[in-house]
């Protein structure tokens, strides 16, 4: 049975979805809505067989709809549960994060409870294949997880349409829009919640003397956080995005008793400028405490997948648990829960840099 999706926003991100639906059997893009012009024919090129919608309204009443995705900006994300919750109850992926202002925990707290259908917050980070390697290694190579520590050396934000990414008042802020993938990862790799937040952060490079009608941009381009979880586990998060250079963009490294585990991953593709054989290669370092002998494991990820995003292959593989959901063989594995705690966790590192205290969570 081909399932039938409705896209509401087609963006950058949003494409990456649609792409990465087409290369999925029995899956199509049946109906979107994205009110910008341009934005709307770009996704219509990598879907060409979808109808546009002129509202949400109207992508909701469309008569081959079996589940929802949500990519829009992400000050949008509450309005639009809210607005799906009014009409059908389908199973919906929504982008992260989940949301941006404080003020709508409330409103998503509700809609938990009220919403019957699946609901999968997409945190692609957690489907990266070698990710997923190390996720599945972690606990036997560390002995127990005591310590945690995940860097990002990356790009500035890119372009969104109306510059929307570039303020705090519609992005939630860096450690919101950014970081809610690595404090996912914390809480999962972990297996405890956060109890305290500590953070600092500024905007020291990037977007210093771009205007946009007359604003500044306050969104911040590096930071520190450290977190100290409820089962005494510690977990810290280093950013920076004026390191595009870098030969790895995501590493991650966990430790315990026994040893060491760690996972290298580079940033996009279509962001490499040396010579195609020397393009990195995802990969795994176990390294025991004893003997003194790492053993480091290449996790390449298929060429189809790589290219149909920027997020090595994870987009894909997230969808393909998604559909089990959609089609009643599988369980949310992101729920909402996960996606209120990557948000909150967001949240309490803005207000610990901002003050330059600890916020208890």
């Amino acid at each position: 049975m081909t399932i039938h999706y409705g896209v509401i926003g087609c963006g950058m991100m949003g494409r990456e979805h649609l792409a990465n639906i087409a290369l999925m059997e029995d899956a199509v893009a049946s109906v979107i809505y994205e009110p910008d012009p341009d934005m709307a024919a770009a996704a219509v090129a990598v879907a060409p067989q979808a109808s546009l919608a002129g509202n949400v309204d109207a992508l909701l009443a469309h008569d081959r709809l079996d589940c929802i995705l949500i990519a829009s900006p992400n000050h949008c994300h509450t309005d639009q549960l809210r607005m799906i919750a009014n009409k059908v109850s389908l199973p919906v992926l929504v982008e992260k994060p989940l949301f941006t202002d404080p003020d709508d925990l409330a409103a998503l707290t509700r809609f938990r409870e009220d919403y019957q259908a699946p609901v999968w917050v997409a945190m692609e980070y957690r489907y990266m294949p070698p990710m997923q390697r190390f996720l599945d290694r972690v606990v036997a190579a560390t002995g127990g997880i005591r310590m945690l520590s995940i860097v990002e050396h990356r790009y500035p934000f890119l372009e969104k349409i109306g510059n929307w990414n570039r303020f705090n008042a519609n992005s939630g802020g860096t450690f919101v829009e950014k970081c809610c993938h690595f404090f996912d990862l914390m809480r999962l790799i972990i297996g405890s919640n956060p109890v305290r937040v500590m953070a600092t952060g500024g905007q020291e490079v990037n977007h210093l003397d771009e205007r946009y009608d007359g604003a500044t941009p306050d969104i911040w381009d590096c930071g520190y956080v450290i977190v100290d979880f409820a089962n005494g586990a510690r977990a810290m998060l280093e950013l920076s995005m004026f390191a595009e250079g870098s030969e790895f963009q995501e590493m991650v490294h966990a430790v315990g008793a026994d040893g060491k585990i760690e996972v290298r991953i580079p940033g996009p593709a279509r962001f490499w400028s040396g010579p195609e054989d020397r393009r990195p290669v995802p990969h795994i370092v176990e390294s025991p405490r004893h003997p003194c002998a790492p053993v480091m494991t290449e996790v390449p990820v298929d060429a189809a997948i790589l290219a149909a995003g920027d997020h090595n292959g994870s987009t894909y593989h997230q969808h393909l648990k998604f559909l089990d959901v959609v089609r009643g063989k599988g369980q949310v594995e992101v729920g909402l829960d996960d996606g209120i705690w990557a948000v909150r966790m967001g949240q309490a590192a803005q207000e610990s840099a901002r003050t330059g205290m600890a916020v208890t969570l």
